[in-house]
């Protein structure tokens, strides 16, 4: 079977077919995968943009568009359209290699050539063009071809040049979306450069098909009828593992001489990319070596499900698999600890240790019983204090709240060391606790388990978990690979790798282009973060600098609603309407800042004859869970309901304002961030309702 490639957009398409459309494009495919299409009936068209256009027949009322090749037999499925809609793309589309990078460009030449004459006409009331102070030299070296300049001198406004995805060659937007968000030549340069897979001078400007391997995130080819049967069965989860060639450079380079630090904001690909980089160790292991090698590990349990699921997406091959473990953190030190040890840790339950705090409290005057458990967790075993000695004397950085002298602290230490001891006393130890211990005993016995570590989520652990982490491998090449983004921080933990051994200076990446959330729903969720400055693993200080999408959709939309019934009534319809347009159920997602919601939705759709289940479940059916279960994930549509002001922020995860005015700011941070998370889960369509006033962190439009 020779090669046909697939234009990602045509995934998505191919999901809102009819299911006999569907089928009919299932044999068109084939047919062609299997080179028998002599009785398809490539149709080449008069007038058309691009001589190497052709069209082939679905069915009566359905064509796809399709590039033929000057030579060889592998062919670009672009699109498959109603047939007049086909003839209009097949005739004003244009296919070009960029002489910059190599990688196959796509545009609207007839839509251009009409905006240009719009925008020229503009531009004479403008007072300067969006990117006057760019030269020509410096376009050209971005890969801004002959035929695009001209337009882009003529661009005034920030909105026209958002206007113009879709029409221009989506890398040569990037650039210009880049330069326009305030990067330079040189930054848009960098970021190009690292997904080179040819050098200019190799790049061959009627090589098409050489062009869209080149373009992996636009064009998948599929060399096999199993691959081409699952891509279509599956197009959104398709979609989800392609990677751009910055992410794959990243995932794949062959060695990092130490731990690596990967950043980026929600939907940069960070969790795709730690997953390809896993199955590229794994790939890698020497001849002959059995067991699980890798560990890929995160911070929730659900998390760790998720990658479960996603992996299985990359790779059926089971010795690819059995080199590979998928492990939260927690349960990694619940295995240590009973393998060491010869019996299973017992872990109190948050209702015991919420008695425990708020018992321990009256002993430490002036303090409640959560600043009292942040204390323990964020300043005396964050910093493996040992003794009342070190703990007078300890930094207490991003705490605040009403530590008076040593007298106070003494309290304090006396007050933790009657938690601790209570539990001692009953042989039981917390989660943290439990990933303390085990990084101390693997230390003390030298003894490493994994030879490659691959976490995701990184900006969620805690100080104690990363010490387990670190003594889980040995260090040296290729020892830890990290993906994290301070931004979406939801948990207590700020964390310096370096203070903990975790050298990544000159191993850091920073990914800045998302490819799940569209330019509007994108644009509406940083809104959510305005001011926000997080610190990152790295002890620098993050921002969403040059972060943009690549596609363009519609704008997310809020609705009000009087009560929580005819909130989740709209909601019914709403989800209703996403399944009649084709969208795959597992493709739908609802998130809730509380659990009770999420149970009042899941009812609600039962009754309505939806079949829903937890984020964690399987089948395919909508996913229903809150905001912290959510995280890691994505959907085509997504609604988040709830967004009030009585909900978000909850009350209950603000620490007092009286008592630590740091730590209030930072749960509220959390809670914004937490909004932020779930916003950005959504690839196409975002709703979201709420009742009474809405949340202060939504954006003001």
């Amino acid at each position: 079977m020779q090669r046909l490639a697939i234009a990602k957009e045509f995934l998505a398409d191919y999901a809102k077919l009819q299911k006999p459309v569907q089928k009919a494009v299932d044999a068109a495919i084939t047919r062609f995968a299997e080179h028998t299409h002599a009785g398809l009936h490539l149709e080449k068209l008069n007038n058309a943009r691009d001589p190497r256009i052709r069209t082939i027949r679905i069915n009566q009322f359905y064509r796809g568009v399709v590039l033929a090749p000057e030579t060889g037999t592998d062919y670009l499925l672009i699109t498959v359209l109603p047939h007049d809609d086909a003839i209009a793309y097949a005739i004003s589309h244009r296919f070009t290699v960029n002489q910059a990078l190599g990688v196959l460009e796509v545009r609207n030449q007839d839509k251009l050539e009409e905006v240009q004459q719009t925008y020229t006409k503009l531009a004479a009331a403008a007072p300067a063009a969006l990117l006057h102070n760019v030269s020509d030299a410096d376009l050209r070296r971005l890969g801004i071809d002959a035929t695009v300049l001209p337009l882009v001198r003529v661009i005034a406004t920030d909105a026209q040049l958002t206007a113009l995805a879709g029409l221009l060659p989506a890398v040569q937007h990037d650039v210009l979306t880049g330069l326009a968000a305030g990067m330079t030549a040189d930054e848009v340069w960098g970021e190009l450069s690292e997904r080179l897979t040819a050098t200019p001078a190799a790049i061959d400007a009627d090589d098409l098909l050489a062009a869209a391997a080149r373009t992996p995130d636009r064009f998948a080819f599929v060399t096999g009828p199993q691959e081409l049967k699952y891509v279509l069965a599956h197009p959104f989860d398709a979609w989800r593992i392609f990677l751009h060639p910055t992410q794959r450079d990243i995932a794949y380079q062959p060695v990092y001489n130490g731990p690596a630090l990967v950043t980026g904001s929600a939907g940069t690909g960070k969790t795709i990319t730690a997953l390809h980089r896993a199955v590229h160790l794994a790939r890698q292991l020497p001849a002959g070596v059995s067991g699980r090698q890798v560990l890929v590990t995160t911070f929730t349990r659900n998390l760790a499900d998720a990658l479960e699921r996603q992996l299985s997406l990359l790779t059926d091959d089971p010795a690819i698999l059995g080199r590979i473990e998928i492990l939260n953190v927690d349960r990694l030190a619940h295995r240590i600890f009973t393998e060491i040890h010869g019996r299973q840790p017992r872990v109190p339950d948050n209702q015991a240790m919420r008695h425990l705090w708020e018992t321990a409290a009256t002993t430490a005057t002036g303090v409640s019983a959560t600043f009292l458990e942040r204390e323990w967790e964020q300043v005396i075993l964050a910093q493996r204090l040992t003794g009342l000695t070190d703990y007078l004397t300890a930094p207490r950085r991003g705490r605040g709240g009403p530590v008076r002298g040593d007298e106070q602290r003494e309290r304090i230490w006396n007050a933790v060391n009657e938690v601790t001891g209570k539990l001692a006393e009953w042989g039981q130890s917390t989660h943290l606790q439990l990933a303390e211990e085990a990084a101390v005993l693997l230390t003390m016995t030298g003894r490493t388990i994994y030879r490659h570590l691959v976490v995701d989520e990184g900006q969620d652990l805690h100080p104690a978990q990363w010490r387990l982490l670190r003594a889980l491998v040995p260090a040296g090449p290729n020892d830890m690979f990290i993906v994290a983004d301070p931004h979406q921080r939801i948990y207590d933990s700020q964390v310096s790798l370096a203070s903990l051994g975790i050298a990544v200076r000159g191993r850091s990446r920073k990914l800045k282009v998302n490819y799940r959330t569209t330019q509007e729903i994108l644009a509406w969720s940083v809104s959510v973060l305005t001011g926000v400055a997080p610190v990152g693993l790295d002890d620098e200080g993050d921002n969403l600098t040059g972060y943009r999408s690549l596609t363009h959709g519609r704008r997310p939309a809020v609705a009000a609603y009087t009560d929580r019934s005819a909130e989740t009534a709209a909601l019914v319809r709403q989800v209703g309407s996403w399944l009649d347009k084709g969208v795959e159920p597992h493709a739908i997602g609802v998130a809730a800042r509380h659990g009770q919601l999420v149970r009042s939705v899941t009812e609600t759709f039962a009754a309505a004859g939806i079949a829903a289940g937890p984020v964690t479940g399987k089948g395919d059916v909508v996913r229903v869970g809150t905001m912290h279960a959510m995280k890691g994930l994505e959907f085509q549509c997504l609604a988040v309901v709830g967004v009030d002001a009585a909900t978000l922020p909850a009350r209950k995860a603000l620490a007092d304002e009286g008592e630590d005015p740091i730590a209030h700011r930072q749960d509220l941070l959390r809670e914004r961030c937490l909004l932020f998370v779930a916003c950005t889960r959504a690839r196409d369509m975002l709703y979201l309702s709420h009742i009474g006033s809405p949340s202060p962190f939504l954006p003001k439009v």
